[in-house]
């Protein structure tokens, strides 16, 4: 009799272990995932800003410098519009993001005052998620100024029109691949794919405003 209730006691325990077993592995499979994530989203705010702010300065001053170049080869009048292109469009960016960003704020303040009515909130918590437009509008000047500046000190030192704005060309188009690799590996999108649309659409600005602006030139006989 004693033989056979130790047997039993042994397996008693045996089968009390094997639940904790389960539950340990199963723990772990569901934590494994959660260290190997990351929300990209998180950066949309910030990236969004650098990365038009950093496109638009590029693009424009790149385009405006090429099209009073296909006009006029004064070098003077080249990089007085870019310059003047640099400060109008940082001072634009600066402002549209602050009104832009201060309208999301109001939003979502209005939107944490009617859930607050429904429920209890931490006003605390809730204020550090709110966007901030000084932020923003601090973050899309610099960045139109960072990439406004490249075309400007690439055409600076070039006294030759024709190799002036095929300087500028290249500058751009290397700056722009370089923009789109820094906003898809920041994003978590695909480098390629990013890359080429970013130099795409500064290739067709840049064609478009030369063409335009050297057709309207030669036909009105302009001087600029």
């Amino acid at each position: 009799m004693a033989a056979s209730q130790t047997l039993q006691l042994s397996s008693l325990n045996n089968v009390e272990i094997l639940p904790i077993q389960v539950i340990d592995i199963e723990e772990n499979k569901i934590q494994e995932p959660a260290v190997d994530e990351f929300d990209y989203s998180q950066r949309g705010q910030w990236l969004r800003a650098a990365v038009l702010g950093a496109n638009d300065g590029l693009v424009s001053v790149a385009s405006l410098m090429m099209g009073v170049a296909s006009v006029k080869n004064d070098i003077k009048a080249v990089m007085v519009a870019g310059f003047a292109g640099l400060v109008a469009g940082a001072c634009s960016m600066a402002i549209g993001e602050f009104v832009s960003v201060c309208t999301q704020r109001d939003v979502e303040i209005s939107q944490m005052k009617r859930e607050k009515r429904e429920r209890s909130l931490d006003s605390d918590e809730n204020d550090e998620k709110l966007p901030n437009p000084g932020q923003a509008a601090v973050a899309s000047a610099l960045a139109f100024a960072v990439g406004a500046v490249l075309p400007l000190l690439a055409a600076a030192f070039i006294k030759q029109p024709k190799v002036r704005m095929a300087v500028v060309f290249v500058v751009a188009s290397v700056a722009l691949v370089a923009f789109g690799v820094v906003g898809a590996l920041l994003g978590g999108t695909p480098v390629v794919k990013s890359s080429a649309r970013v130099l795409v659409g500064g290739w067709m600005a840049m064609g478009t405003t030369f063409g335009l602006t050297k057709l309207i030139g030669i036909d009105h006989g302009m001087q600029i």
